[in-house]
């Protein structure tokens, strides 16, 4: 029996990492991180003791060409990229009998993340230390910052993880407005695929919108604020025992 800890270059994962000592810690690439993310998982690497194994698409080089090839951004049932670049490489590398921990938290939409995992694996064995613990995401930024470890630069712009980017699962007109803002070759890149596939990424009142029908205004999301409450104090004085 192996426990694989599933990082994703994210605060969350490297907490639940760092706090379930796992025989491997595994990461599938996808080709589409912010470059500040190869830095964050040096840190990582230096602070978990241990090295990290790599996994990705032997038919997909990034999120893009799956999206190109496939003709397909995203529906009702996900996004392809999850698909082929996350979800069939795990498939091809857990074994039988392997218990996987995940860095899902303790805040609302996450904790029905894991819920729906668990119904949708039946019988894939999961670790979920974050929800165990009740730590949320502000409370993994805090954490990985007591570290002595700056968080993925994402955060600080106002992304909500460090996935890839952009995320064609994002429904919110304020993430693609950040995209837009931030980086805006890639938005446009999206703008010009989205509009080619007759897909309306974005949601505004109810309705789907195109995302370059986003008013030029449009107020961007916020960055996360780092907050540890006793729950987190309890958590970081477990990891240094």
């Amino acid at each position: 029996m192996r426990r694989i800890s599933w990082f994703s270059c994210g605060a969350a994962s490297a907490v639940a990492t760092k706090l379930s000592d796992p025989d491997v810690i595994a990461y599938c690439r996808t080709g589409s991180e912010h470059e500040d993310n190869a830095r964050f998982m040096r840190d990582c690497v230096a602070w978990f003791g241990q090295e990290i194994t790599f996994l990705q698409s032997d038919k997909y080089a990034d999120t893009w060409e799956v999206w190109e090839k496939r003709k397909f951004l995203a529906g009702i049932a996900g996004a392809p990229c999850t698909g082929e670049l996350k979800i069939k490489p795990r498939l091809e590398f857990e074994r039988p009998g392997d218990v996987h921990v995940f860095g899902y938290t303790a805040d609302g939409p996450d904790v029905k993340r894991a819920e729906a995992l668990r119904e949708h694996w039946p019988d894939l064995v999961c670790e979920f230390p974050l929800i165990e613990r009740g730590i949320t995401k502000s409370a993994c930024l805090s954490m990985v910052k007591t570290a002595g470890i700056s968080p993925p630069l994402t955060y600080a712009l106002g992304f909500p993880n460090a996935n890839c980017l952009p995320c064609v699962k994002a429904t919110s007109p304020a993430y693609w407005a950040l995209v837009r803002k931030e980086f805006p070759d890639k938005f446009e890149r999206m703008v010009k695929l989205s509009r080619d596939l007759g897909v309306r990424l974005a949601r505004i009142d109810d309705e789907r919108v195109f995302i370059d029908e986003i008013p030029a205004d449009y107020a961007v999301t916020a960055p996360i604020a780092p907050d540890c409450d006793f729950l987190c104090v309890i958590a970081e004085q477990d990891m240094q025992a």
